[in-house]
C-alpha cells in the first residue's frame, strides 16, 4: 500500500533546489547589520521592489513540485486524483507565498528546523488546508511536499554569505549576553564564601528532593505510589490581577514574580497554590538554569508553610531560624549568618504558603512579621498564598504587595492532567481519551473536574469501572462515595484503628452537609462539627466522643478537610449537595427545599432531592415547582425530570407544558431573560440543531449569554449550522469565552464567516493563526502597525474601526487588496479621505468632516 507521505521525499535535490532558488533574490555579500536584508520577507523575489517572480510563477513552481513528485511514484502508488492534485498544488502555492509575509530572519528560520518552519508557513498562509477539503492521503502528500521544500529552503539560507556573517555576529552577541549574565551573578555574590557555596549546593539538593514530588490522588491504588515527579505533574495555570479602572490582566502563575517583587496570591482550596510554591522553589534551586526564568537565577528559595512555622505561644521565626522552623534536614551545616547574607544581597525567594491556615488572631502578627522582613531586607522576591476570604482586599498594600488570583484549571489543563495520570498509572491511553470525551460531554463531570484532586478521583473511578462512568448524577456520586469511603482503604490495605462502616460514615457526613446547606455556609467551625457528630453518636451506637468520631471521618473519609486552622469543609461542593439532599429527603424537609427554589446555590440540592425521593414525593415536588408560576420554578421542574426514576404521565405532561411557554424563546429579550433566570439549568432543555427550526439563532443566543463551559459545548453543536443569523451570533460571542478555546471549537468551523469583534493584538494574532478573517470590527484603541502586521491581506474584505482618538491617515489600507468596505467611527477630515486607496469605499454615514 502506498505511503503518500513518502512520495515527496523521493524528489531529488537536483530537482527541488533550482525551484526553491527561484523564489529568492540574488545573494548579496556582507552581514548587512543595518538594513537587515536577511529578513525572509525581504529575500522573496515576488515581494516589493525586487519583484521578478510573479504569484503565477509561484503557482508554476508548486505545480512542478507536485508533478515531479507524482512522476516519482511507482505504478499503483498515486495517492491523489487529478482534481486533488490541483488542490494540493494550490495549497502548496499559498504556503510558499507565505514566505513574503515572514518577518523572521534567516538564521532564526534555520534554528526552527524544517518541521517547525513548515508549520510556520502553513500558519501564515492566506488559506487553510481545510479550505480545500483534502482527503487524508492528499494532506499527507501536501505535508511531505512542504516539508521537503522547507528543508531545501533552510539549506539555501545556510549557504548565503549574509547568513554566515549574521550567524557569527549573533553568536558574538549571545556570548556577550552570557558574559553579562555571569557579571550580574558575580555582583550578587560578592560575600559568598566557599563555605556558603558548599552549603547552598547541599540545600538546593534538599529542596529538589523534598519539594520535587506531588501527591496525586488515585495513583496509590494503581501504581503503588501517590508521589508524582513535579516536572511531570506541574500544570501552568493563569493568575489574574484586577485593577480598578484598568480591567483584568492575566499572566502565567509561575511568572508572577517576574512582574512583581511582592505578590499576595489568592486561590480557592485545591486550586494549585501549594503546587506553585513547590515549583518555584525547585526551579530557583535548579543550578542548570535551563528553565529560562532569569529572575530566579542565583536566588535561594525559602519555603515557609504558615501551619508549620506558627506555633502556639511562640513568635514567628527570624531569618536565621527559617530552616529549623520547617524541619529542614540540612540545618546542621548551615553557616552562621548565611540567611542574613543571602537576604541582604537580595538573593532570596520567600514563599509563604497558606496564610489562611493559621488562626485569625495570629494573622495580624503575621502581617507585622512580613512588613518588618520586607523593609529590613529589600530586593528579595516574596510570594504569599491564601484562600480568597482569609484576609481582606489590599491587606498588604502598605507593604507593596500586588494582589493576584489563581484561576481554575482550564479545559486544556484537564486534558493534560488526564493524559499524564493515565501514563503515570501505566494505563491504556485509550482509557484516558474516553474519559476526556465523557468529561467534555457531561456537565456533571465538568463540574467535578475543577482541580487536580478531583481530576485524580475521576481518573481512578473511571479506571476502576473499566472505562465506564455512570451518566446520572445520583449513580455517579454513589460510585465516588463508595470508592472514597470504602474501596480505597481496602485496596491500599490500610488498617485504620477505628474504621466506621460505610453506611455510618454516609449518615454522619449527611448531617454535616445538611447543616451547612441550611445555614448557607461553605464551612463550619471544628467545634460545630464535633458537636453535631457527638449528638449523633449515641443513636448510631458509636463508641467514643464527638472528637474521636470527627477525627476518624477527617482522616479516613477523604471527603472532609480542614482548609484553615479550626475550620472544616467538604472536599467539593457537589458532595455536600448530594449528601445534604439525601438527608433532606430522609427528614421530609420538602417545604424547606422548595422555599429556596429561587436561589441558585440550592439548585443542585433540589435536583438531587428529586433523585433520592420516593415517586409520590418527587411528583409533589415537581407539581409545586410548576404550580408556583415562576419561570425559574418551571425550568427547575423540567431540569428535574431526568432525576425522577418513576413519574405519573400526567405529572410529566404538566411539567413539559410549563416549560413549553419558555422554550424556545420568541425574541431576543426572551432569550436574555431565559439565560439570566436559568443559567446552566436551561442548557439541557434547549433543542439541538436538528430540532431548532427558524429560531435556532435565539437558542444559540441563550447559550452565549450563559457563557459557561457547558454553554460552549452546546454552541459547538451549532458551528456547522448554515443559517447566517446563527453564525452571526456565534461569531459575535467570542469575547464571552476563552479566546483560544472558542477559536478552536467554534470560529474555525464557521463557513459563512460573519463579522467578529477583536479587542486587541492577541485577538488579531489568534485570527491570523486560522488564516485570517474577512469581516473584522476593531473595538477600542488600536495601533496601525499592529493592524498591518496581524491582519491577513488576502482575507480582509470589510473592516470597522472603533477608536477613542482620530484616525491619522488611511493610506495604510492599501496593504489590503481585497478590502471593499471600511467604517471609521471617528472624525475623518477631507485630507484623510483623499488618502483612502483606490477601490476602498468609506461608508457614507461614517465619513464626516471635522
Amino acid at each position: 500500500m502506498v505511503d503518500p507521505s513518502a512520495l515527496g521525499a523521493r524528489l531529488a535535490s537536483s530537482a527541488v533546489a533550482p525551484l526553491v532558488k527561484k523564489l529568492f533574490v540574488k545573494d548579496q555579500p556582507g552581514a548587512a547589520l543595518v538594513t537587515k536584508p536577511v529578513r525572509i520577507s525581504g529575500l522573496v523575489s515576488f515581494k516589493g521592489e525586487k519583484k521578478n517572480v510573479t504569484p503565477k510563477d509561484v503557482e508554476k513552481i508548486a505545480d512542478e513540485l507536485v508533478r515531479r513528485a507524482l512522476k516519482a511514484a511507482g505504478p499503483g502508488e498515486i495517492p491523489v486524483d487529478a482534481a486533488e492534485a490541483v488542490a494540493v498544488r494550490t495549497a502548496l502555492a499559498h504556503s510558499l507565498a507565505a514566505l513574503g509575509t515572514l518577518t523572521i530572519e534567516d538564521y532564526e528560520a534555520v534554528a526552527l528546523g524544517p518541521d517547525e518552519f513548515a508549520r510556520t508557513l502553513r500558519s501564515h498562509s492566506a488559506v487553510t488546508v481545510a479550505t480545500f477539503a483534502l482527503s487524508r492521503d492528499a494532506e499527507l502528500f501536501l505535508d511531505r511536499l512542504l516539508h521537503t521544500a522547507s528543508l531545501h529552503i533552510l539549506n539555501f539560507f545556510t549557504q548565503r554569505s549574509t547568513y554566515i556573517a549574521r550567524q557569527q555576529t549573533q553568536q558574538s552577541r549571545q556570548l556577550a549576553q552570557l558574559v553579562k549574565a555571569v557579571d550580574v551573578l558575580l555582583e550578587r555574590l560578592p560575600s559568598q564564601s566557599a563555605e556558603d557555596a558548599a552549603f547552598e549546593a547541599q540545600y538546593a539538593s534538599y529542596i529538589a528532593s523534598h519539594h520535587g514530588t506531588l501527591t496525586i490522588y488515585g495513583l496509590d491504588v494503581y501504581s503503588g505510589t501517590s508521589e508524582w515527579p513535579l516536572d511531570t505533574a506541574y500544570l501552568s495555570l493563569e493568575a489574574t490581577r484586577d485593577r480598578p479602572g484598568e480591567g483584568a490582566t492575566q499572566v502565567a502563575a509561575e511568572q508572577v514574580l517576574a512582574q512583581h517583587d511582592h505578590v499576595l496570591l489568592r486561590g480557592v482550596a485545591g486550586s494549585g497554590k501549594t503546587t506553585l510554591v513547590q515549583w518555584l522553589a525547585v526551579t530557583a534551586a535548579d543550578r542548570t538554569y535551563e528553565h529560562g526564568l532569569t529572575h530566579l537565577i542565583g536566588r535561594v528559595p525559602f519555603v515557609l508553610p504558615m501551619r508549620r512555622i506558627v506555633r502556639p505561644g511562640s513568635e514567628l521565626p527570624i531569618p536565621a531560624d527559617f530552616l529549623s522552623a520547617v524541619g529542614c534536614l540540612v540545618t546542621g551545616g548551615q553557616p552562621s549568618g548565611w540567611v542574613d547574607r543571602v537576604l541582604r544581597a537580595g538573593r532570596g525567594v520567600l514563599l509563604v504558603d497558606g496564610l489562611d491556615e493559621i488562626s485569625e488572631d495570629r494573622r495580624e502578627s503575621a502581617k507585622r512579621w512580613l512588613r518588618d522582613l520586607t523593609r529590613t531586607f529589600p530586593g528579595n522576591l516574596w510570594l504569599i498564598t491564601t484562600r480568597p476570604s482569609a484576609v481582606p482586599d489590599r491587606w498588604l498594600d502598605t507593604t507593596g504587595f500586588a494582589e493576584l488570583t489563581l484561576s481554575p484549571m482550564t479545559r486544556d489543563d484537564v486534558g493534560t492532567f488526564v493524559r499524564r495520570w493515565h501514563r503515570a498509572a501505566g494505563a491504556d491511553e485509550g482509557i484516558g481519551t474516553a474519559l476526556l470525551e465523557a468529561v467534555r460531554g457531561a456537565s456533571e463531570l465538568n463540574r467535578l473536574a475543577t482541580n487536580p484532586l478531583m481530576c485524580g478521583m475521576l481518573c481512578a473511578l473511571h479506571r476502576e469501572r473499566r472505562g465506564f462512568l455512570p451518566q446520572d448524577r445520583k449513580s455517579l456520586y454513589e460510585a465516588a462515595l463508595t470508592m472514597l469511603l470504602e474501596r480505597r482503604d481496602v485496596e491500599r490495605d490500610v488498617r485504620a484503628a477505628t474504621r466506621l462502616p460505610f453506611a455510618t460514615q454516609v449518615q454522619l457526613l449527611q448531617k454535616l452537609a445538611w447543616w451547612l446547606i441550611r445555614n448557607s455556609r461553605a464551612e463550619m467551625d471544628r467545634s460545630e462539627a464535633v458537636h453535631i457528630l457527638g449528638e449523633a453518636a449515641p443513636s448510631m451506637n458509636l463508641d467514643g466522643c464527638g472528637e474521636e468520631v470527627y477525627g476518624s471521618l477527617l482522616l479516613r473519609s477523604g471527603l472532609l478537610r480542614e482548609p484553615a486552622h479550626g475550620r472544616v469543609d467538604f472536599l467539593h461542593r457537589t458532595f455536600q449537595d448530594y449528601l445534604g439532599a439525601r438527608l433532606a429527603v430522609q427528614e421530609l424537609d420538602f417545604d424547606l427545599l422548595l422555599n429556596h427554589a429561587d436561589r441558585t446555590e440550592w439548585e443542585d440540592v433540589i435536583l438531587l432531592a428529586v433523585a433520592h425521593a420516593r415517586p409520590k414525593e418527587a411528583e409533589r415536588m415537581l407539581q409545586q415547582l410548576v404550580g408556583g408560576g415562576t419561570a425559574r420554578g418551571k425550568l427547575l421542574a423540567a431540569a428535574a425530570l431526568p432525576y425522577a426514576a418513576e413519574l405519573a404521565p400526567a405529572v410529566r405532561q404538566q411539567v413539559e407544558g410549563g416549560v413549553q411557554s419558555l422554550i424556545p424563546p420568541r425574541s431576543r429579550q426572551d432569550a436574555y431573560t431565559l439565560a439570566e433566570v436559568g443559567g446552566d439549568l436551561v442548557l439541557p432543555l434547549l433543542p439541538g440543531p436538528d430540532r431548532a427550526g427558524d429560531d435556532a439563532h435565539l437558542l444559540v443566543l441563550v447559550a452565549a449569554k450563559v457563557g459557561s463551559a457547558s454553554a460552549l459545548h452546546f454552541l459547538s453543536r451549532f458551528r456547522d449550522h448554515h443559517d447566517l443569523w446563527v453564525q452571526t451570533v456565534l461569531s459575535s460571542s467570542w469575547p464571552t469565552f476563552d479566546r483560544e478555546l472558542y477559536l478552536r471549537e467554534i470560529l474555525a468551523h464557521l463557513s459563512l464567516r460573519p463579522m467578529v469583534y477583536v479587542h486587541g493584538p492577541e485577538d488579531l494574532q489568534a485570527l491570523r493563526s486560522i488564516g485570517g478573517w474577512p469581516d473584522i470590527h476593531v473595538v477600542g484603541a488600536y495601533r496601525v502597525e499592529e493592524l498591518v502586521e496581524l491582519l491577513v491581506p488576502a482575507q480582509l474584505i470589510r473592516l470597522s474601526l472603533e477608536a477613542p482618538h482620530p484616525v491619522e491617515g488611511l493610506a495604510w489600507l492599501s496593504a489590503f487588496p481585497h478590502l471593499t468596505d471600511v467604517e471609521v467611527d471617528t472624525v475623518v477630515d477631507a485630507d484623510t479621505a483623499r488618502q483612502v486607496p483606490t477601490g476602498v469605499r468609506l461608508n457614507a454615514p461614517t465619513l464626516r468632516s471635522s
